[in-house]
């Protein structure tokens, strides 16, 4: 027992004295890691340095130039928040919100209604799966300017393909892009059709994360097609969902070529999103303060709702 005892007390002091001997050397291996990590803040400093002066001066400067009455060349008089409140009491500002907010609400969940079903779609064994997953892709890879191109070619003037066809089924003459109506109904459905590859995508690579396995114990207990989407897929799916929602808000909000190359904002400002007014304000009015006051209206929006949707993601992955 005491041999034991003995055994047992020399084995902790040779442990105290290893921890010990640690211990000694621990400043040495500290000051071996502050300086490796000393190594790569300087290797990277130059690169966030470069980073920040690109991304940081002209948010700056824009920033400066709202608060002034000036124009591209000069800075001007400075005035405050007052190009604020005098985009804030146009019309036109108000109107193009009211167009910014139905095209995005139509382009984020036409597309995720749209990407979502043929992801779902693209899981199932049918023929030619592969060739079909690069057509669909296909409109996402063609560069906006083609895209544009194509579709005022089918649907611009009366003797366009779609106007033509319309008028042969009695539908009388349908000018897409001239009727204010038809012109804004035509852009939301154009940014449905170059934003559904990227929703598809996006839950393609979602729902390959989902444990099959979970499909089959529900089909085990009986549960349909539609309990297994609502209670089982979307809800597995919902953090890349939301995230989905905020990079399509974002790019939707600030859509400017999808826009500007169909239809130009117009007729008159039926399709003129607060992107397209702003750069209508800075380059076509030569009205610097407000154009960049629009800007950072859209800004501030875009923080909000992307926060809005970022605590939801925080709620599911506490949940």
């Amino acid at each position: 027992m005491a041999t034991s005892t003995t055994t047992g007390l020399q084995r902790a002091r040779a442990a105290v004295g290893v921890a010990g001997g640690g211990g000694s050397r621990r400043p040495a291996r500290s000051t071996q890691a502050s300086r490796g990590a000393l190594t790569m803040v300087l290797l990277v400093a130059p690169s966030v340095i470069l980073l920040l002066l690109i991304n940081a001066y002209p948010l700056v400067y824009a920033a400066n130039q709202s608060l002034h009455k000036g124009s591209l060349i000069i800075t001007g008089k400075f005035i405050g928040l007052a190009n604020y409140t005098d985009v804030l009491t146009r019309p036109a500002f108000w109107e193009a919100a009211r167009f910014t907010v139905i095209f995005t609400i139509i382009g984020v969940f036409g597309s995720w209604l749209i990407g979502m079903a043929l992801a779902l779609l693209m899981r199932t064994t049918i023929p030619g799966n592969a060739v079909f997953k690069v057509l669909l892709m296909l409109p996402w890879v063609v560069p906006i300017v083609v895209s544009s191109t194509a579709w005022n070619w089918l649907v611009a003037t009366p003797d366009s393909p779609v106007p033509a066809l319309a008028r042969s089924l009695g539908m009388g003459e349908l000018l897409f892009l001239a009727n204010p109506t038809l012109a804004a109904i035509t852009v939301c459905i154009f940014k449905v059709w170059v934003s559904f590859p990227f929703m598809m995508l996006m839950t393609s690579a979602a729902l390959a994360s989902v444990d099959g396995t979970v499909y089959e114990a529900a089909n085990m207990d009986g549960a349909t097609k539609w309990q297994q989407l609502t209670q089982i897929t979307l809800p597995m799916i919902s953090r890349s969902t939301y995230i989905s929602w905020i990079l399509m808000t974002i790019f939707c909000v600030n859509d400017f070529p999808t826009i500007f190359l169909l239809t130009g904002g117009g007729p008159i400002t039926a399709t003129s999103s607060l992107v397209v007014l702003a750069y209508r304000t800075v380059f076509q009015d030569f009205q610097t303060g407000p154009g960049v006051a629009i800007a950072f209206i859209m800004t501030i929006v875009l923080v909000i709702i992307s926060t809005i949707l970022y605590r939801q993601i925080r709620k599911g992955e506490t949940a």
